[in-house]
């Protein structure tokens, strides 16, 4: 899995090259590739905002420096290319599952009041938002979709991690306890050290059903 992030603040993506994901990277099972759009603005002052057409508040980022980037960067269309955006189709597990198909994703960042429309109508195939909120740039959620999709590429995690966490299965995972067996007066449920693997997983799909009919009840099909 190869994926490419266009932005004008590369810096903030160092947290990618750390811990699993990173390890991930330094092993070659994937490849993430931070390019910054000011390389590419072909003006004096590599300006990459202007003001908006009709007027409004804020700055919006130009067509041509995001282009010349894309162009550059996946010349033959060959990634799955995905605008960061509040105003796209919600990121959730199901998403994560459709982007990991893909070989290659290239992810645009956008920042100030967004992106010129050109940009999107001429290049870019999806929008995704990570959620009905506003932040004040595409960094963070292009970092979330990262690790989110990163998680699946083969290797980086053992599969056995995969199968029982949260929304893998359409719910949510069952608490997780670990030593000591007692803690503030706190004890882990008899049932997880008795060594009894049926009954355990039986009380693991008994929690993992009442901490998503109170949390989450419209992840529950039919309301059961």
């Amino acid at each position: 899995m190869k994926i490419t992030v266009l932005t004008l603040f590369p810096e903030m993506f160092s947290p990618l090259y750390k811990s699993i994901v990173g390890r991930a990277v330094n092993a070659g099972k994937l490849e993430i590739k931070v390019v910054n759009i000011r390389d590419f603005a072909e003006n004096k002052h590599l300006k990459c905002d202007d003001y908006p057409f009709g007027g409004g508040a804020g700055m919006v980022m130009t067509p041509q420096p995001i282009g010349t980037a894309i162009e550059n960067c996946d010349p033959e269309h060959r990634a799955h290319r995905i605008y960061m955006s509040p105003k796209g189709r919600t990121l959730n597990q199901n998403t994560v599952f459709e982007l990991i198909s893909y070989g290659e994703l290239l992810l645009l960042c956008g920042h100030y009041e967004g992106v010129d429309q050109r940009v999107l109508d001429l290049y870019m195939d999806d929008e995704i938002s990570i959620g009905d909120y506003v932040l004040t740039g595409g960094e963070l959620p292009a970092m979330v979709l990262c690790d989110s999709v990163a998680r699946y590429v083969e290797g980086v995690i053992a599969d056995g991690s995969l199968v029982d966490e949260s929304f893998a299965s359409g719910g949510l995972e069952y608490p997780q306890y670990t030593r000591p067996a007692e803690y503030k007066g706190l004890k882990v449920p008899e049932v997880l050290l008795t060594g009894d693997h049926k009954k355990i997983d039986m009380w693991r799909r008994e929690e993992s059903a009442k901490l998503t009919k109170a949390r989450r009840p419209d992840l529950i099909k039919d309301g059961k």
